[in-house]
């Protein structure tokens, strides 16, 4: 009973600190990012959602590297999972109605969608190979690339507006050293959490009988979806509608291409069958959920209501409680 508590508040503590550092993480990388003038969806769909991934990233590279490759594919899936239903749905609750005016459907969505299938598709039989890792994340590149040429294009239009206002453009503010160094430190103890947490998980697995992809699925995966969580949330109480959508449609999209992508250069991916069997198909199922809801660039308290009743009957079904 002693090793058990004990492992479960190494768990507790090591993701503490991972979520803590990649909170500092991504305040410090929005703030650079404002500071270069970059737009609030184009912050949540890039270094947003990206540093809100950091926890999956560090401690899905961490799992590969010690031999619990199991765990990336039940993180990575669990997130996404979390990101719609959980997030997302309190978003909306939080939020009342939550109304975009930035255009997804051209492009934000389908490539939303297509890296959820294409990931689910590739892990189908069991293995998830290099070249298909390089194909991921040759997708990511192309998203990236879309988003920040997106975000060019917008900043020449807003530019040429004020100058034919009159209106002086506003002065971009420079940044104290004491950003950078703590974007730094905070990398260095979202390794350090990522470490303990990956352990701990390992030895907890092994203590009460459950696979360590059902833990990452469940309650990794809501660890490490906390930064989203709180990013989102607090966006969606500001009125902030956009960063709170492109938060949650970049970091599923960075989950499903860049982790899983970046993880199998470490080593091989073990898919298990708990997680084609069940999590994928959820995942599956939330994807195409926030395509339908988001089309019409708004989402409803009612509709976040009936996403997190999905989500709780997504955790009970992971540990056969329906």
């Amino acid at each position: 009973m002693l090793p058990l508590l004990l492992w479960t508040a190494v768990f507790v503590a090591g993701l503490a600190v991972l979520v803590k550092a990649s909170d500092s993480f991504t305040q410090s990388a929005e703030r650079i990012g404002i500071s270069f003038g970059i737009s609030p969806f184009i912050i949540g769909v890039t270094i947003v959602a990206a540093g809100t991934s950091t926890p999956e990233l560090v401690s899905s590279v961490l799992a590969v590297m010690k031999g619990s490759s199991e765990m990336v594919v039940g993180n990575v899936m669990g997130s996404n999972v979390t990101n719609v239903f959980l997030i997302l749905g309190l978003s909306a609750i939080v939020g009342k109605k939550m109304v975009t005016g930035y255009e997804l459907a051209n492009v934000d969505l389908p490539l939303f969608v297509g890296s959820a299938l294409l990931v689910s598709v590739m892990v189908w039989d069991g293995i998830y190979s290099i070249p298909e890792a390089l194909l991921s994340l040759a997708l990511l590149l192309v998203y990236l690339i879309y988003a920040l040429r997106a975000e060019r294009v917008a900043e020449e239009v807003r530019a040429r507006f004020l100058e034919e206002e009159g209106i002086a453009q506003p002065k971009r503010r420079k940044l104290s050293p004491k950003v950078y160094m703590k974007l730094v430190m905070s990398a260095f103890f979202l390794y350090l959490g990522a470490n303990y947490t990956v352990v701990s998980v390992v030895k907890l697995s092994e203590m009460v009988g459950i696979g360590t992809e059902i833990i990452a699925a469940s309650a990794v995966a809501l660890g490490t979806s906390l930064p989203e969580l709180v990013v989102s949330v607090r966006a969606a109480a500001m009125n902030k509608p956009e960063l709170a959508i492109g938060n949650v449609l970049g970091s599923n999209i960075f989950n499903s291409l860049g982790i899983m992508g970046i993880s199998a250069l470490f080593g091989t991916l073990v898919i298990p069958a708990a997680i084609t069997g069940f999590v994928m198909p959820m995942m599956i199922v939330a994807t195409l959920l926030y395509f339908v809801i988001i089309w019409e660039k708004e989402i409803t308290l009612w509709e976040g209501w009936m996403l997190v009743i999905f989500y709780v009957f997504f955790l009970g079904k992971l540990f056969a409680l329906f």
